[in-house]
């Protein structure tokens, strides 16, 4: 199985799949991750099996998708899907191992979790967790060139966005409900004025002046 891909806009959503299956793979997961720039929360992934030949209409790279339409594909996903898990990891541990290493055991878990176990993964990005024994293909910009990625990266993002919410209510200071963690002017004033809270990425602050509590 060669290891990199790298994806434009996809003739057929299905291609990585069906490649997969030619090679005699016959469970195949897509797996992708939310989350791993923002200051504060966790860090998310999913990972998704799809039955043979399937394509959920509208799924996309979230990032391309508007919040109302994630959220409705998110319940049909979870729904239609073959089998589906979600996983994150919590900001102590992306504080003491880092946040790539963080996000290597959310999807490492996330595949860990299927009750249908995989045979092959299809990884977006251009890197592989080490600690996944299954054989799997990275493809880059995978989330909108793979069905299965594509359908990973809507419950991964969902997932944390919601989780955002519950912290927004939390810590209402923050503003986590508009900006769900990332470093937006308004998070990073906040920041300055109110300190970092338990659920901030003390690793992440360590560059920017004037948070109290930043260390």
């Amino acid at each position: 199985m060669s290891k990199n891909k790298s994806a434009s806009a996809p003739a057929d959503w299905l291609f990585y799949e069906k490649e997969a299956a030619g090679e005699g793979f016959r469970v195949i997961c897509g797996v992708d991750e939310a989350g791993r720039g923002p200051l504060a929360g966790p860090v998310y992934a999913a990972a998704v099996v799809l039955r043979e030949g399937q394509l959920i209409e509208g799924a996309n790279d979230s990032k391309k998708l508007s919040e109302k339409k994630r959220e409705q594909l998110f319940e049909i996903i979870l729904k239609e899907a073959a089998d589906t898990c979600v996983a994150s990891v919590d900001v102590e541990t992306i504080d003491r191992v880092n946040i790539l290493q963080a996000t290597y055991i959310a999807m490492t878990q996330a595949v860990a979790g299927l009750k249908i176990r995989p045979d092959c993964c299809l990884i977006d990005g251009n890197r592989r967790p080490p600690q996944l024994e299954i054989p799997s293909r990275t493809i880059v910009k995978g989330d909108g060139a793979s069905m299965s990625i594509a359908c990973a990266s809507i419950l991964a993002k969902v997932s944390r966005d919601r989780f955002m919410l519950e912290l927004d209510r939390l810590y209402p200071e923050y503003g986590f409900a508009r900006h769900k963690g990332y470093g937006t002017a308004l998070h990073i004033e906040m920041l300055r004025k109110y300190g970092a809270s338990p659920v901030h990425r003390r690793s992440f602050l360590k560059k920017i002046e004037g948070i109290p509590g930043r260390d």
